[in-house]
C-alpha cells in the first residue's frame, strides 16, 4: 500500500514540521502516524513517520528548553534591574521574596537571614505565609533544611520535609512548619563572597519534586538578591553587572559632555568666588549646570541625619529621590546643598555637587569671619561705655555711627542669659557646655543688636544688649521683645531684665553702667521668682521693682498702685484715700472702719466697693493689698511726689 502514499516515503517529516511551526502540544504529535495507519500504510511509511516523529519531539523539547531558558534569563534580568534601584532594606527583601515565589510558581516563598551575634538565622520575610509561629521561628546551624543550608553554604531540597532524615529536625521548627503546612521545601544560600548572610526559600504544602534546573534558577537570583540586600545595607551603590552593560554604552557616549559640564561649573563657580557672591549664586549655578534644582538646607532641618552621614567625609549621598552634599568646615557641619530632580546623577556630576559644597562653605566661612567682625566692633564698643565711661563723648558718637547706632536717642540696657535645662553644670564637660551656650545667646544678640542698630556683647555668663527704644516703646516692652525673639532663635527659654530709660548714653556714659547694673538685678529678681524665660523692667515687680530701680520712681509706683484712687478723690473731692487706709488700718472691717471715719457702715461698704472699681476686682489678696498698702504710706509719706 506504501505505493498509495509516495508523500509519507518521500517527505515523511512534513506535518511534525507543521505542528512545531504552530506550537503544537505533545500529544498531538502521535496524530500523523494514527491517520497514516487509518490510511492503510505500510511498515516502511510507518516506521519513517515514527522516526520523524521522534526527531521533531527532540527538536520541540529543545525548542522549549531554550524558551523556557530565555524567560527565566528574562525575569533574572529583569530582577536584577528592578532590585539595583532599590535603597530601602524591607523593600528589597519583600522584592526578593516575591519574585521567588512568581519565578517558581511556589505557594509560599521566605528569607531568612543570619544573625552573626547569636549564631543561628531568623526568618525576616515571609510571602503567603498564614501561620504566626512559623513567621518567627529561628533556626539554630545546622537544624532544619534552612539551618543546614546556612551552615553548609549548599542548596537543599525536599519533596516531602517530615519524611526526609537528612537534617536535624526540632521540636520547635517542625511545629512551625507543621502548622504552615508546607511539604516540600527548596532552599538556597545568599552569599556575598564565601560568607552565607540568609537563605531563600520557595516551598509547597503538597509533594513535589523540584527539578536541578528550578534549583539553579532559585541559586542564580539569591546570586542577585545578596547583593542587592548588601546594598541596601551599606546605603551605596552597586550595580549588578547587567545594569552596567546596560549602561556602558550611554556613559561612554555621555563622558566627554560630563567632562566639559565639570569644567564649566568649575570656571562659574571661581568666578563667583572672585566677585564675591552668595549662597544663592552657587545654587543657582549648579542648578543650571546639573539641570536640577539645588537649595541649601541648614543644619537643623529635617534631614539632619542624613546631613551628618555626608558632612562626615564630604561625599554626596543618595537620599530618596534627592542628592544632598554636605557643607562642613572644621569638624562643623554647616548644612547641605541639596539636589532635587536629578535622582540618577553620574560620579562626574557627583563631583560637581560637591565642589560647589565645598564653595559654599568657603562662602560661609568668610560670612561668618565678616560677622564676627561686626560682632566684636560692636561689643567693644559697648565695652567701653560699661567700663571706660571717661571716654570722649565725641569718638563714642563716630564709632556708634559707622554701626548706624544713634547714641544721643533714648535706649534701654538689657541683660540676658539662657535659662535652658542644660545650662550649666560642673565639671569640663559643664565647662565646655557654658562657653557654646555663651557663643550661641552672644551671636544671637549681635544679630538682634545689628537689626535694631543697637550694641551687644557678652558679659557675666550671658549678653547684655544697649537698644534703641522706639515712639511709643517701654523698657518692659523692649524686654518682653527681647526674650521672645532670643528664645526662639536659640530653641531654649532665655530670661532678660531692663534698665529704665537712658534718655542719651553718648552724653552720659556713666549711667550705661549703672543701667547695667539695674538690669542685672532686674534679671536675678526674675529668676528667683520663677520667671525664667520671661523679660521685665522693674515697673513690672511692683514694690520689688522699687527696690531693685536705681532711680528708686516712687512717685510712679504710687501712681501705678493707687494713681486711680487718688485721681478719683482729687476730681470729685471724695475720701476715698483715707477710707482705704483705715479699711486697712481696721482689718478690713467695715464695722471697725466706720467706727474710725464716724461715717454708717452702708457708707464704709459704697466706697470699698467704688475703690474695688478703681483699682480692679483682686486688689483685696494679699500681694496685691501689700503693694497698696506699701503705697498708701509712701503717698502719706511723700505727698509731693505722688500725683
Amino acid at each position: 500500500m506504501s505505493h498509495d502514499h509516495p508523500h509519507l516515503s518521500d517527505h515523511p517529516e512534513a506535518p511534525y514540521l507543521a505542528l512545531l511551526a504552530r506550537g503544537a502540544p505533545a500529544e498531538a504529535y502521535d496524530r500523523p502516524a494514527l491517520l497514516a495507519r487509518a490510511d492503510g500504510a505500510g511498515p516502511e511509511a510507518l516506521a519513517g513517520l515514527d522516526a520523524a516523529k521522534q526527531l521533531a519531539l527532540r527538536v520541540r523539547a529543545d525548542l522549549e528548553g531554550r524558551r523556557r531558558r530565555e524567560a527565566e534569563l528574562s525575569a533574572l534580568f529583569e530582577t536584577a534591574h528592578d532590585l539595583a534601584g532599590l535603597r530601602d532594606l524591607d523593600a528589597v527583601l519583600r522584592a526578593i521574596v516575591q519574585r521567588a515565589r512568581s519565578l517558581l510558581g511556589t505557594e509560599v516563598a521566605y528569607l531568612s537571614l543570619n544573625d552573626p551575634t547569636a549564631g543561628d538565622t531568623y526568618m525576616r520575610v515571609t510571602e503567603g505565609s498564614v501561620a504566626a509561629r512559623f513567621q518567627q521561628l529561628r533556626l539554630g546551624m545546622g537544624e532544619g533544611l534552612g539551618g543546614l543550608v546556612a551552615q553548609t553554604a549548599r542548596p537543599y531540597v525536599t519533596a516531602s520535609y517530615f519524611d526526609d532524615e537528612r537534617f536535624q529536625h526540632t521540636s520547635a521548627i517542625d511545629s512551625g512548619v507543621r502548622e504552615e503546612g508546607l511539604v516540600a521545601i527548596l532552599g538556597v544560600p545568599l552569599m556575598l563572597g564565601s560568607t552565607v548572610i540568609g537563605v531563600l526559600f520557595a516551598a509547597d504544602r503538597h509533594p513535589r519534586v523540584f527539578a536541578r534546573e528550578e534549583i539553579a534558577l532559585l541559586g542564580s537570583f539569591a546570586a542577585h538578591a545578596a547583593v542587592a540586600i548588601d546594598t541596601a545595607n551599606l546605603l551605596a551603590e552597586t550595580r549588578s553587572a547587567l545594569a552596567e552593560l546596560e549602561k556602558a554604552n550611554e556613559t561612554i557616549r555621555d563622558h566627554s559632555a560630563v567632562l566639559e559640564r565639570a569644567s564649566e561649573v568649575h570656571d562659574r563657580l571661581t568666578e563667583l568666588v572672585l566677585r564675591g557672591g552668595g549662597v544663592r549664586d552657587v545654587a543657582d549655578a549648579v542648578s543650571e549646570v546639573l539641570a536640577g534644582t539645588v537649595e541649601f538646607a541648614d543644619a537643623d532641618s529635617a534631614q539632619a541625619g542624613v546631613l551628618q552621614l555626608s558632612g562626615s567625609d564630604g561625599h554626596a549621598l543618595r537620599h530618596g529621590e534627592d542628592w544632598l552634599a554636605g557643607v562642613s568646615a572644621g569638624g562643623e557641619l554647616l548644612g547641605a546643598l541639596v539636589l532635587h530632580g536629578q535622582p540618577g546623577l553620574d560620579p562626574v556630576d557627583r563631583r560637581t555637587l560637591e565642589r560647589a559644597a565645598m564653595v559654599t562653605s568657603l562662602l560661609l566661612l568668610a560670612r561668618r569671619s565678616a560677622g564676627e567682625a561686626e560682632q566684636r566692633v560692636r561689643g567693644e564698643l559697648l565695652d567701653d561705655l560699661l567700663d571706660a565711661p571717661g571716654r570722649d563723648p565725641r569718638l563714642l558718637r563716630e564709632r556708634a555711627t559707622r554701626l548706624r547706632a544713634d547714641l544721643d536717642a533714648p535706649h534701654v540696657v538689657l541683660a540676658a542669659r539662657l535659662d535652658g535645662p542644660h545650662h550649666g553644670g560642673a565639671g569640663p564637660r559643664g565647662a565646655a557646655r557654658r562657653t557654646a551656650e555663651r557663643r550661641r545667646i552672644g551671636s544671637a544678640a549681635v544679630y538682634l543688636a545689628a537689626t535694631r542698630h543697637g550694641l551687644a556683647s557678652a558679659r557675666d555668663g550671658g549678653t547684655v544688649l544697649l537698644l534703641p527704644l522706639g515712639p511709643g516703646d517701654t523698657p518692659a516692652e523692649i524686654a518682653r521683645q527681647t526674650a521672645k525673639q532670643l528664645s526662639t532663635a536659640l530653641h531654649e527659654p532665655v530670661t532678660v531684665g531692663a534698665s529704665a530709660v537712658l534718655a542719651a548714653p553718648a552724653a552720659t556714659p556713666t549711667a550705661v553702667a549703672t543701667a547695667y547694673a539695674e538690669a542685672r538685678r532686674c534679671l536675678e529678681a526674675l529668676r528667683l521668682l520663677g520667671r525664667a524665660g520671661e523679660g521685665a523692667a522693674a515697673q513690672d515687680l511692683g514694690f520689688l521693682g522699687l527696690l531693685l530701680a536705681d532711680t528708686r520712681d516712687i512717685a510712679g509706683f504710687v501712681d501705678r498702685t493707687i494713681g486711680a484712687v487718688v485721681a478719683y478723690d482729687r476730681k470729685r473731692g471724695t475720701d476715698l484715700v483715707r477710707t482705704l487706709d483705715a479699711y486697712f488700718a481696721n482689718g478690713m472691717s467695715p464695722a471697725r472702719t466706720k467706727e474710725q471715719l464716724h461715717v454708717h457702715v452702708n457708707t464704709v461698704a459704697q466706697r470699698v466697693e467704688r475703690i474695688g472699681r478703681l483699682l480692679g476686682p483682686d486688689w483685696q489678696c494679699p500681694a496685691r493689698a501689700l503693694e497698696i498698702q506699701l503705697a498708701l504710706r509712701l503717698h502719706v509719706a511723700a505727698p509731693a511726689m505722688t500725683p
